[in-house]
């Protein structure tokens, strides 16, 4: 829970929640949950998965979980429509699971750019396209997909992590001009460095590369996963009913 919980953005709402076992979809998911939401929290490892989702039971919040790899068609269909079934209807979903990929383009090996766009890229569209597929029937709803700093910029070392995210970007504006006339809202949020295990990675894949991005954060920090959480909660409460196609820095300032 966070100090805005009295604000309760999400009063009433079912969302999912994807790649919600650890990092900034497990931090997200107990933002939506203070705001008042119902969660389905998906991930591929059940543990971790169990853990978050007994955790927000135990505090007294609506939560159930699903295992499911987003980079599977029939696994997608599966964990959306066991939220549906749980919680009666879907609206709103955070499409958070991804990979992260250090080394420069040539030095990234085909099977792992193949990985790496099936996670970052095919899963996210899967995740639009089942979700939709409750939401358009609906005629409303409103899904965040998370993209990154590195999808509005280039740098060196993170090329194939990078691409993803900016398609990312270009499956969620997509998006937005195909479902809107249907009463569906689709945005994006770009966090800069954001302390989560993946972060962790970074650092250890590019040494030094995360401090000197931290540096040139005007704010000279990291975000967090509930600070990320915040923003996606306000995208899909009915504060931003006339917000769509947009992508959102949750940065510090690092893009300004």
């Amino acid at each position: 829970m966070t100090d805005h919980d009295h604000t309760r953005m999400l009063h009433g709402k079912v969302v999912l929640v994807v790649g919600a076992s650890a990092g900034i979809g497990a931090d997200a998911a107990r933002v939506f949950a203070g705001h008042g939401a119902s969660v389905m929290l998906v991930a591929r490892t059940e543990g971790p998965l169990r853990e978050t989702a007994d955790g927000l039971t135990a505090a007294g919040f609506d939560a159930a979980w699903a295992v499911g790899d987003i980079s599977s068609g029939r696994d997608v269909a599966r964990v959306v429509d066991a939220a549906v079934d749980r919680f009666g209807r879907l609206d709103g979903a955070f499409n958070n699971a991804g990979l992260t990929q250090g080394g420069r383009l040539d030095e990234v090996s085909e099977e792992a750019f193949d990985r790496i766009l099936a996670v970052n890229v095919k899963g996210v569209w899967l995740c639009l396209r089942e979700e939709l597929r409750v939401m358009r029937q609906a005629g409303t709803g409103s899904i965040v997909n998370v993209s990154s700093i590195g999808g509005l910029r280039g740098s060196s070392g993170m090329g194939a992590y990078q691409a993803t995210k900016h398609a990312v970007i270009g499956l969620t504006r997509t998006a937005a001009h195909d479902n809107g006339p249907l009463g569906v809202r689709v945005n994006a949020l770009a966090p800069g460095p954001t302390e989560t295990p993946m972060l962790e990675q970074t650092r250890i894949a590019i040494p030094g590369g995360v401090e000197a991005r931290i540096a040139a954060t005007p704010l000279r920090k990291a975000g967090t996963g509930a600070e990320v959480g915040e923003a996606a909660a306000w995208l899909m409460s009915d504060l931003a009913s006339h917000v769509s196609g947009v992508v959102l820095p949750v940065d510090g300032g690092f893009s300004a």
